[in-house]
Protein backbone atom coordinates (compact mmCIF):
# COMPACT_ATOMS: atom_id res chain seq x y z
CA UNK A 1 0.00 0.00 0.00
CA UNK A 2 1.62 3.44 -0.79
CA UNK A 3 1.99 6.08 1.52
CA UNK A 4 0.23 9.33 2.21
CA UNK A 5 1.80 12.23 1.24
CA UNK A 6 2.80 13.46 4.73
CA UNK A 7 3.40 17.41 5.18
CA UNK A 8 3.87 20.91 3.78
CA UNK A 9 7.06 22.23 3.15
CA UNK A 10 7.55 25.92 0.91
CA UNK A 11 11.15 26.37 0.05
CA UNK A 12 13.43 28.55 -1.44
CA UNK A 13 15.99 27.16 -3.10
CA UNK A 14 19.56 27.65 -1.77
CA UNK A 15 21.11 28.72 -4.57
CA UNK A 16 18.52 32.09 -4.38
CA UNK A 17 18.77 33.03 -0.38
CA UNK A 18 20.27 36.45 0.34
CA UNK A 19 22.38 35.71 3.90
CA UNK A 20 19.91 36.05 6.82
CA UNK A 21 20.99 35.83 10.78
CA UNK A 22 19.37 32.77 11.89
CA UNK A 23 17.93 32.59 14.94
CA UNK A 24 20.67 31.67 17.29
CA UNK A 25 21.50 28.72 18.52
CA UNK A 26 21.73 28.34 22.35
CA UNK A 27 25.58 29.50 23.99
CA UNK A 28 26.91 28.68 27.09
CA UNK A 29 29.08 31.81 29.29
CA UNK A 30 32.04 30.25 31.05
CA UNK A 31 33.57 33.16 33.29
CA UNK A 32 37.10 32.50 33.48
CA UNK A 33 38.33 32.78 37.54
CA UNK A 34 39.96 36.61 38.96
CA UNK A 35 40.09 37.78 35.27
CA UNK A 36 36.52 37.88 34.02
CA UNK A 37 37.56 36.88 30.82
CA UNK A 38 34.31 34.61 29.01
CA UNK A 39 34.34 31.66 27.05
CA UNK A 40 31.35 31.28 24.21
CA UNK A 41 30.69 27.61 23.99
CA UNK A 42 28.07 26.15 21.86
CA UNK A 43 27.54 22.05 22.79
CA UNK A 44 26.87 19.81 19.80
CA UNK A 45 25.44 16.28 19.92
CA UNK A 46 25.60 14.50 16.62
CA UNK A 47 24.01 10.65 15.87
CA UNK A 48 24.97 8.15 13.53
CA UNK A 49 22.29 6.60 11.32
CA UNK A 50 21.78 2.86 11.31
CA UNK A 51 18.35 1.17 12.21
CA UNK A 52 17.62 -0.75 15.26
CA UNK A 53 21.19 -0.30 16.16
CA UNK A 54 20.09 3.17 17.72
CA UNK A 55 19.57 1.35 20.88
CA UNK A 56 23.24 1.53 21.41
CA UNK A 57 23.61 5.87 21.41
CA UNK A 58 20.58 5.95 23.04
CA UNK A 59 22.28 3.66 26.00
CA UNK A 60 24.93 6.12 26.16
CA UNK A 61 22.85 9.41 26.44
CA UNK A 62 21.02 7.69 29.18
CA UNK A 63 24.32 6.81 30.89
CA UNK A 64 25.25 10.83 30.59
CA UNK A 65 21.66 11.66 31.81
CA UNK A 66 22.03 9.27 35.13
CA UNK A 67 25.52 10.48 35.46
CA UNK A 68 24.73 14.30 35.03
CA UNK A 69 21.16 14.41 36.19
CA UNK A 70 20.21 16.63 33.22
CA UNK A 71 18.05 16.11 30.19
CA UNK A 72 20.12 15.44 26.75
CA UNK A 73 18.23 18.65 25.65
CA UNK A 74 19.59 20.66 28.04
CA UNK A 75 22.93 19.14 27.97
CA UNK A 76 23.58 20.40 24.47
CA UNK A 77 22.77 23.07 22.54
CA UNK A 78 22.43 21.66 19.32
CA UNK A 79 21.51 18.09 18.12
CA UNK A 80 21.94 16.53 14.80
CA UNK A 81 20.34 13.18 14.13
CA UNK A 82 20.39 11.34 10.71
CA UNK A 83 17.73 7.97 10.37
CA UNK A 84 17.64 7.05 13.41
CA UNK A 85 19.90 9.12 15.15
CA UNK A 86 17.29 12.34 13.88
CA UNK A 87 14.64 9.48 15.44
CA UNK A 88 16.54 9.68 18.68
CA UNK A 89 17.17 13.38 18.21
CA UNK A 90 12.88 14.05 17.87
CA UNK A 91 12.34 12.14 20.71
CA UNK A 92 15.05 13.74 23.59
CA UNK A 93 13.66 17.17 22.03
CA UNK A 94 9.99 16.60 22.12
CA UNK A 95 8.44 18.81 24.68
CA UNK A 96 5.84 17.75 27.22
CA UNK A 97 2.64 19.53 28.20
CA UNK A 98 4.91 21.47 30.60
CA UNK A 99 7.78 22.28 28.79
CA UNK A 100 10.24 19.56 29.95
CA UNK A 101 11.10 16.88 27.64
CA UNK A 102 8.51 14.40 27.05
CA UNK A 103 10.77 11.40 27.22
CA UNK A 104 14.28 10.71 28.39
CA UNK A 105 16.68 8.44 27.01
CA UNK A 106 16.14 5.33 29.01
CA UNK A 107 12.58 5.44 27.94
CA UNK A 108 13.60 5.98 24.25
CA UNK A 109 15.43 2.97 24.78
CA UNK A 110 12.20 1.19 26.28
CA UNK A 111 10.72 2.53 22.64
CA UNK A 112 13.14 0.34 20.88
CA UNK A 113 11.41 -2.38 22.66
CA UNK A 114 8.21 -2.15 22.39
CA UNK A 115 8.08 -0.45 18.49
CA UNK A 116 10.75 -2.38 16.89
CA UNK A 117 7.95 -5.10 16.13
CA UNK A 118 5.46 -2.62 15.33
CA UNK A 119 7.71 -0.61 12.46
CA UNK A 120 9.72 -3.81 10.23
CA UNK A 121 5.96 -4.90 9.64
CA UNK A 122 6.82 -6.74 5.63
CA UNK A 123 5.03 -5.07 2.61
CA UNK A 124 4.54 -8.82 1.11
CA UNK A 125 5.05 -11.85 2.00
CA UNK A 126 6.93 -13.51 -0.94
CA UNK A 127 11.15 -13.23 -1.74
CA UNK A 128 10.28 -12.06 -5.09
CA UNK A 129 8.56 -8.92 -3.30
CA UNK A 130 11.42 -8.04 -1.28
CA UNK A 131 13.96 -7.83 -4.34
CA UNK A 132 11.73 -5.31 -6.59
CA UNK A 133 10.01 -3.56 -3.49
CA UNK A 134 10.75 -1.77 0.15
CA UNK A 135 10.82 -4.66 2.36
CA UNK A 136 8.49 -2.89 4.72
CA UNK A 137 5.03 -1.10 5.21
CA UNK A 138 5.61 2.49 5.79
CA UNK A 139 2.66 2.94 7.46
CA UNK A 140 3.11 1.10 10.83
CA UNK A 141 6.49 3.15 11.19
CA UNK A 142 4.64 6.54 10.49
CA UNK A 143 2.00 5.33 13.12
CA UNK A 144 5.10 4.68 15.55
CA UNK A 145 6.19 9.02 14.91
CA UNK A 146 2.91 9.92 15.92
CA UNK A 147 2.03 8.08 18.50
CA UNK A 148 5.66 9.38 20.28
CA UNK A 149 6.39 12.15 19.14
CA UNK A 150 2.61 14.03 18.98
CA UNK A 151 1.40 16.99 17.31
CA UNK A 152 5.03 18.78 18.02
CA UNK A 153 6.64 20.40 15.15
CA UNK A 154 10.33 20.92 14.64
CA UNK A 155 9.83 24.46 16.16
CA UNK A 156 8.70 23.06 19.47
CA UNK A 157 11.94 21.23 19.74
CA UNK A 158 13.54 22.08 23.63
CA UNK A 159 16.86 22.78 21.70
CA UNK A 160 18.20 23.29 17.88
CA UNK A 161 17.93 19.98 15.89
CA UNK A 162 19.32 19.36 12.00
CA UNK A 163 18.26 16.25 10.48
CA UNK A 164 19.61 15.30 7.08
CA UNK A 165 17.65 14.02 4.36
CA UNK A 166 18.09 13.53 0.41
CA UNK A 167 15.68 15.52 -1.55
CA UNK A 168 15.22 12.99 -5.12
CA UNK A 169 13.93 16.05 -6.71
CA UNK A 170 16.32 18.46 -6.56
CA UNK A 171 19.05 15.39 -6.02
CA UNK A 172 21.45 17.22 -3.67
CA UNK A 173 20.91 16.80 0.26
CA UNK A 174 18.37 18.36 2.50
CA UNK A 175 18.38 19.27 5.40
CA UNK A 176 15.84 20.14 8.59
CA UNK A 177 16.90 22.90 10.63
CA UNK A 178 15.04 24.60 13.29
CA UNK A 179 16.80 27.15 13.29
CA UNK A 180 16.01 28.27 9.43
CA UNK A 181 12.49 26.77 10.80
CA UNK A 182 12.33 29.88 13.47
CA UNK A 183 13.74 32.08 11.01
CA UNK A 184 10.85 31.90 7.76
CA UNK A 185 13.58 30.33 5.71
CA UNK A 186 11.59 26.92 5.89
CA UNK A 187 7.94 26.22 6.75
CA UNK A 188 7.55 24.45 9.85
CA UNK A 189 6.79 20.59 9.80
CA UNK A 190 5.50 17.85 11.95
CA UNK A 191 8.27 16.12 14.02
CA UNK A 192 6.84 12.74 12.84
CA UNK A 193 7.17 14.00 9.71
CA UNK A 194 10.64 14.93 9.58
CA UNK A 195 11.34 11.91 11.37
CA UNK A 196 10.29 10.28 8.77
CA UNK A 197 11.97 11.89 6.16
CA UNK A 198 15.11 11.26 7.57
CA UNK A 199 14.63 7.22 8.02
CA UNK A 200 13.08 6.82 4.78
CA UNK A 201 15.86 4.21 3.82
CA UNK A 202 16.46 3.05 0.41
CA UNK A 203 15.35 -0.75 -0.31
CA UNK A 204 13.58 -0.89 3.47
CA UNK A 205 10.87 1.83 3.76
CA UNK A 206 8.92 3.66 0.35
CA UNK A 207 10.71 7.57 -0.13
CA UNK A 208 8.97 10.18 1.84
CA UNK A 209 6.90 12.07 -0.34
CA UNK A 210 6.54 15.65 1.20
CA UNK A 211 3.95 17.92 0.03
CA UNK A 212 4.49 21.72 -1.10
CA UNK A 213 3.73 23.78 -4.10
CA UNK A 214 4.50 20.90 -6.05
CA UNK A 215 6.20 17.97 -3.97
CA UNK A 216 9.26 16.71 -2.57
CA UNK A 217 10.79 12.91 -2.39
CA UNK A 218 12.52 12.58 0.49
CA UNK A 219 15.40 9.36 0.95
CA UNK A 220 17.34 8.52 4.02
CA UNK A 221 20.04 10.79 5.34
CA UNK A 222 22.46 7.95 5.53
CA UNK A 223 22.77 7.77 1.76
CA UNK A 224 24.75 11.36 2.08
CA UNK A 225 25.37 12.05 5.42
CA UNK A 226 25.03 8.71 8.14
CA UNK A 227 27.47 10.67 10.57
CA UNK A 228 25.62 14.55 10.92
CA UNK A 229 28.52 15.75 12.66
CA UNK A 230 30.12 17.75 10.48
CA UNK A 231 27.03 19.02 8.76
CA UNK A 232 26.37 20.36 12.91
CA UNK A 233 30.15 21.48 12.72
CA UNK A 234 29.47 23.09 9.79
CA UNK A 235 26.52 24.87 10.72
CA UNK A 236 27.54 26.39 14.05
CA UNK A 237 31.14 28.17 12.29
CA UNK A 238 29.00 29.52 9.59
CA UNK A 239 26.59 31.42 12.17
CA UNK A 240 28.73 31.64 15.09
CA UNK A 241 32.82 31.67 14.05
CA UNK A 242 34.09 33.46 17.28
CA UNK A 243 32.40 30.53 19.70
CA UNK A 244 34.38 27.75 20.91
CA UNK A 245 32.46 24.24 20.34
CA UNK A 246 32.63 21.12 21.48
CA UNK A 247 31.01 17.95 19.54
CA UNK A 248 29.88 14.47 21.17
CA UNK A 249 29.25 12.16 17.93
CA UNK A 250 28.16 8.75 18.68
CA UNK A 251 27.82 5.83 16.62
CA UNK A 252 25.72 2.97 16.03
CA UNK A 253 28.23 -0.14 15.92
CA UNK A 254 30.85 -0.40 13.44
CA UNK A 255 30.53 -3.60 11.11
CA UNK A 256 33.32 -5.82 11.68
CA UNK A 257 32.75 -8.78 9.27
CA UNK A 258 35.36 -8.94 6.20
CA UNK A 259 33.78 -9.24 2.84
CA UNK A 260 35.85 -11.07 1.13
CA UNK A 261 37.10 -11.31 -2.77
CA UNK A 262 35.98 -14.66 -3.51
CA UNK A 263 32.63 -14.25 -2.21
CA UNK A 264 31.44 -10.63 -3.70
CA UNK A 265 33.72 -10.95 -6.86
CA UNK A 266 30.62 -11.98 -9.30
CA UNK A 267 27.97 -10.23 -7.53
CA UNK A 268 25.86 -8.14 -9.59
CA UNK A 269 23.39 -5.76 -8.97
CA UNK A 270 21.08 -7.76 -6.96
CA UNK A 271 23.79 -8.86 -3.98
CA UNK A 272 25.26 -5.43 -4.26
CA UNK A 273 21.73 -3.66 -3.41
CA UNK A 274 22.08 -4.32 0.45
CA UNK A 275 25.60 -4.48 1.47
CA UNK A 276 26.41 -1.59 -0.47
CA UNK A 277 24.24 0.82 1.84
CA UNK A 278 25.79 -0.56 4.90
CA UNK A 279 29.32 0.31 3.33
CA UNK A 280 28.65 3.56 2.42
CA UNK A 281 27.45 4.29 5.55
CA UNK A 282 30.44 2.85 7.39
CA UNK A 283 32.87 4.31 5.00
CA UNK A 284 31.02 8.41 5.53
CA UNK A 285 30.99 8.08 8.98
CA UNK A 286 34.90 7.24 9.30
CA UNK A 287 35.62 10.05 7.29
CA UNK A 288 33.74 12.55 9.15
CA UNK A 289 35.22 11.36 12.26
CA UNK A 290 38.77 11.49 10.45
CA UNK A 291 38.27 15.38 9.95
CA UNK A 292 37.02 16.24 13.05
CA UNK A 293 39.45 14.76 14.74
CA UNK A 294 42.04 17.36 12.73
CA UNK A 295 39.74 20.12 12.89
CA UNK A 296 38.67 20.21 16.65
CA UNK A 297 41.39 19.84 19.91
CA UNK A 298 41.00 16.59 21.49
CA UNK A 299 39.56 18.32 24.38
CA UNK A 300 36.42 19.61 22.30
CA UNK A 301 35.76 16.14 20.37
CA UNK A 302 34.71 12.85 21.68
CA UNK A 303 33.72 10.03 19.17
CA UNK A 304 32.01 6.90 20.89
CA UNK A 305 31.79 4.12 18.93
CA UNK A 306 31.91 0.13 19.04
CA UNK A 307 33.09 -2.61 16.99
CA UNK A 308 30.01 -5.03 16.56
CA UNK A 309 31.58 -8.33 17.49
CA UNK A 310 28.24 -9.71 19.25
CA UNK A 311 25.27 -7.91 17.43
CA UNK A 312 24.09 -8.38 13.88
CA UNK A 313 25.07 -5.42 11.46
CA UNK A 314 21.44 -5.58 10.01
CA UNK A 315 19.62 -2.23 10.36
CA UNK A 316 15.98 -4.19 10.99
CA UNK A 317 17.05 -7.10 13.32
CA UNK A 318 14.47 -6.38 15.79
CA UNK A 319 14.50 -10.28 17.51
CA UNK A 320 14.55 -9.62 20.93
CA UNK A 321 17.83 -11.78 20.66
CA UNK A 322 19.76 -9.05 18.63
CA UNK A 323 18.32 -6.06 20.93
CA UNK A 324 20.12 -7.95 23.58
CA UNK A 325 23.14 -8.33 21.91
CA UNK A 326 22.94 -4.52 21.04
CA UNK A 327 22.57 -3.60 24.44
CA UNK A 328 25.61 -5.96 25.44
CA UNK A 329 27.23 -4.11 22.62
CA UNK A 330 26.22 -0.55 24.34
CA UNK A 331 27.34 -1.52 27.67
CA UNK A 332 30.69 -2.71 26.51
CA UNK A 333 31.33 0.78 25.18
CA UNK A 334 30.46 2.52 28.67
CA UNK A 335 32.69 0.92 30.46
CA UNK A 336 35.55 1.25 27.64
CA UNK A 337 34.68 4.20 27.56
CA UNK A 338 34.65 5.37 31.41
CA UNK A 339 37.18 7.79 31.51
CA UNK A 340 35.77 9.86 28.39
CA UNK A 341 32.02 9.94 29.61
CA UNK A 342 33.48 11.33 32.70
CA UNK A 343 35.28 13.81 30.42
CA UNK A 344 32.68 14.82 28.68
CA UNK A 345 30.54 15.33 32.00
CA UNK A 346 33.24 17.50 33.06
CA UNK A 347 32.97 19.52 29.32
CA UNK A 348 28.70 19.54 29.74
CA UNK A 349 28.99 21.14 33.76
CA UNK A 350 31.71 23.74 33.05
Amino acid sequence: MAASPIGVRVTTPRSNRSPVILTPIRVRVTTLGPTGATILTIRVLAIDGGGIRGVIPTMVLAELESRTGIATSALFDLIAGTSIGGIITLGLATPAPDGTPAWTAREVIGMFERASHEIFVPAGHSVLHGVLHHRYASEYIEATLIRYLGNSKVSDALCDVLLTAYDLDAREPYFINSMEIKAGLEHDVPMWVAGRATSAAPTYFEPAQILAPGSRVMLDGAVCANNPAMYAFAEVVKYKRSFEMMVVSLGTGSSTRPIAHHEVKDWGLAQWARPILHVVMDGASHVVDRQLREMLPAHAYWRLQVDLTRASEAMDDASSENLGDLMAEAERLIKSSDRELDGICAALAS
